[in-house]
């Protein structure tokens, strides 16, 4: 199976032609081999326009979904990026290609060990990861140009405000567990604003500061 070749017709397909233009994002994708990032009998739909089962009742994204919130980030590559959700490390992978460092958390052992491994066998090096409680943050490495949050939460967690940088950019799926709106959050002078994005569906954020219990 040509990868290469679904990945450009993935990325002109799903991710061009739906208005995303920054050349450094649609580069990450055409580079990142998506199909490493998900079980062995799912890679014929890895390149495919819908997200895809990787096991522990979580879900990769669907292409277009990690680079829309990719692109919102406005990554420079200078960036030092906190990531709540590893799942199962592709998005992880499109954020080290485009920032600096990146920090990345997931609550489920298993899915973090998977995705520790398959990014260090496609060698990066910038990138930290740790499994716990997401919506704590990641304190010892404070504060973060960007924050990312791959999982729906009805209130932004108040740690990662706390350990968003002055001018940084927060994006998440904020909203109920049926139904969610993909949410900008910018920090201006400690206060926030925030930027209705689209709607979309993702799996729930547990942990001490959604409204999810433990």
């Amino acid at each position: 199976m040509d990868y290469a070749q679904l990945r450009k017709i993935m990325v002109e397909e799903q991710i061009a032609a739906r208005g995303i233009n920054n050349q450094r994002v649609l580069d990450a994708f055409l580079k990142v081999e998506r199909h490493k990032f998900i079980p062995k009998e799912l890679e014929v739909n890895a390149y495919a326009d819908f997200p895809l089962p990787i096991g522990e009742g979580q879900t990769i994204s669907q292409p277009y979904i990690v680079a829309l919130m990719t692109d919102t980030l406005g990554l420079t590559g200078e960036e030092r990026v906190l990531e709540i959700g590893t799942g199962s490390g592709y998005q992880t992978a499109i954020l080290a290609e485009l920032a600096k460092e990146v920090y990345t958390v997931e609550r489920l052992i298993d899915l973090s060990e998977r995705a520790e491994n398959a990014l260090k066998e496609a060698g990066y090096t910038n990138i930290r990861i740790k499994s716990g409680d997401g919506t704590q943050g990641w304190p010892e490495f404070a504060p973060f140009d960007r924050i990312i949050v791959t999982a729906a939460s009805p209130n932004i967690p108040k740690p990662l405000v706390a350990q968003l940088k002055e001018n940084g950019r927060l994006i998440l799926p904020l909203g109920e567990s049926i139904s969610q709106i993909l949410t900008l959050v910018e920090k201006h002078n400690a206060k926030i604003n925030t930027k209705q994005i689209c709607g979309c569906v993702f799996v729930p954020l547990i942990g001490k500061y959604s409204t999810e219990a433990n």
